[in-house]
Parts: structure tokens; C-alpha cells; sequence
């Protein structure tokens, strides 16, 4: 059963950070031309396109995408309880997927500032992906270094955002605690 558990969590999880990536795509308005953009949505296209026919987005958040993210984090809550046999409770899912949803958000985005500072001194912008990691990670980085500039050509920005995740990180357990704590009392 563990190794059965291991092999549905991890392609939920993946399948889960490719359409979260997708959103976050088109959030920021990333070169949708882009190679690695075109694989992105041609492995997302065959399901969200169905959803997308009666589930409208919502401004720049494509909202079929983000359900199925939803529910896919949410089957990977009650599968693995189902195959050990044990149960969660069933007022804690929902807000226990939400919660998940947007740790999952925040890992593809550590991931992405990660993956843009080792190709920052392997590439230097010569790969088309450098391209896209700018535009999926400069959001977040841009506003903090315009409050903190670069010191001595070292820019922290990166940092900074990986400290916040970090920070909401602990949060998010923090928040889990209370909810079981009041749901269980």
C-alpha cells in the first residue's frame, strides 16, 4: 500500500503544480510562445478546456484550473486516508485542501526562484526558459528591490521571498494546529 500511495501522491502533486504553474502563467502574462509555456499547456489542455465551457475565469485567474488543483489536492488528502484507513474529518477537508492548495502554490513558486538563481550562473539569459523564470518570478522580486536595491552587485530580493514562504510556511502550521484544536473541542 505505501508504495501504491507514494506513486498517486506524487502525480497528483505534479499534476497539481503544472496547472498551479499554468495559472500563475497567466497571471503574471508569461510568454505563452514559449517552449516550455507550450508544453505547460498542452499537458494541462485536454481537462481544463472541458471546465473552462461552464467554469468562467475569474480577471487574470483561470478559475477551471484552480478547481482542478483544488480537487486533485483534495483527492490527495482522502486517498492516502482511504488506503490506510484511517479518516479525517469531514468539516476539516475543505479548509485542510485550501490550506494545501496554497502551500502547493508557494513551493512552485520557491521552486521557480530556486531553478532561476542556478540557471542565473549556469545560462545568463541565453535559454528561452531564462526568459519565462524572469517573468513567472519578477513579481514577486521587483517591489522588494525596490525597497532593498543590490549591495555590491548582490541582490537579495530572491532571499527576502524565500524568508516569506518560509514565514507563511510556519503559518500555515499554525493555522492547521487552531483548526484541529477547535474542531476537535
Amino acid at each position: 500500500m505505501n508504495f501504491l500511495n507514494f506513486v498517486i501522491l506524487t502525480l497528483l502533486q505534479l499534476y497539481t503544480s503544472v496547472l498551479l504553474l499554468r495559472v500563475w502563467m497567466q497571471c503574471v502574462r508569461a510568454d505563452f510562445y514559449n517552449p516550455f509555456s507550450q508544453f505547460i499547456v498542452k499537458i494541462t489542455q485536454p481537462i481544463v478546456r472541458p471546465l473552462r465551457s461552464f467554469i468562467p475565469s475569474i480577471g487574470p485567474i483561470d478559475t477551471a484550473s484552480v478547481l482542478l488543483a483544488y480537487i486533485l489536492i483534495l483527492l490527495g488528502i482522502i486517498i492516502p486516508s482511504y488506503l490506510s484507513g484511517t479518516s479525517i474529518p469531514f468539516s476539516l477537508m475543505f479548509p485542510f485542501a485550501f490550506i494545501e492548495l496554497l502551500t502547493a502554490a508557494g513551493k512552485m513558486i520557491f521552486w521557480l526562484i530556486i531553478i532561476r538563481a542556478i540557471l542565473s550562473w549556469v545560462s545568463q539569459g541565453r535559454n528561452p526558459i531564462d526568459r519565462l523564470l524572469f517573468q513567472l518570478t519578477e513579481p514577486l522580486m521587483a517591489p522588494i528591490r525596490r525597497v532593498i536595491p543590490a549591495m555590491g552587485g548582490l541582490d537579495f530580493s530572491a532571499m527576502i521571498v524565500i524568508l516569506v514562504l518560509y514565514a507563511l510556511n510556519y503559518l500555515r502550521v499554525d493555522v492547521l494546529q487552531w483548526l484541529l484544536s477547535v474542531t476537535l473541542y
